[in-house]
């Protein structure tokens, strides 16, 4: 792969924003397990290698379990996850993949009956900010390890 720009070098106030919204997640309600399977699932859609390798360590650090991460693209067969995890999983999808449906007025629904309005804003945001890394990082090949 050809070497392409660094965000971070040229334009450190825009990695300063997606910061925030980190620190936003960070002090919000949202338990570590949901916060990385977010993280994983996003990246796996959206195929970003330098975040699948960086957040892959995170899950193991905080308790995730290797079987589970190995099974996440097939959540939806697996009995590991879950109906709390799946709801998350499926919005996790349904935003990533936006432009399929959007999330549909059942999986909304079910997800604002299970967790409640703040916390389902919160659950958007950590997908929204995923994805907006797992943007930067593809376009620009970062690679594992930079």
């Amino acid at each position: 792969m050809e070497n392409r720009l660094n965000m971070l070098a040229l334009q450190p106030d825009a990695y300063k924003a997606m910061y925030s919204l980190e620190g936003f997640l960070k002090n919000s309600q949202l338990s570590k397990v949901h916060k990385e399977l977010i993280k994983m699932r996003a990246s796996q859609i959206n195929g970003c290698a330098y975040c699948l390798d960086m957040h892959s360590k995170e899950a193991l650090k905080t308790g995730e379990t290797v079987e589970r991460l190995i099974l996440l693209s097939a959540w939806k067969e697996s009995n590991l996850f879950t109906a709390e995890e799946k709801i998350i999983l499926a919005l996790t999808e349904a935003v990533t993949l936006i432009h399929n449906e959007g999330i549909n007025a059942e999986l909304y629904k079910r997800a604002e009956e299970t967790f409640g309005q703040a916390y389902l804003a919160q659950i958007i945001m950590a997908i929204v900010t995923i994805n907006g890394w797992n943007r930067i990082a593809v376009s620009t090949h970062m690679q594992p390890g930079q």
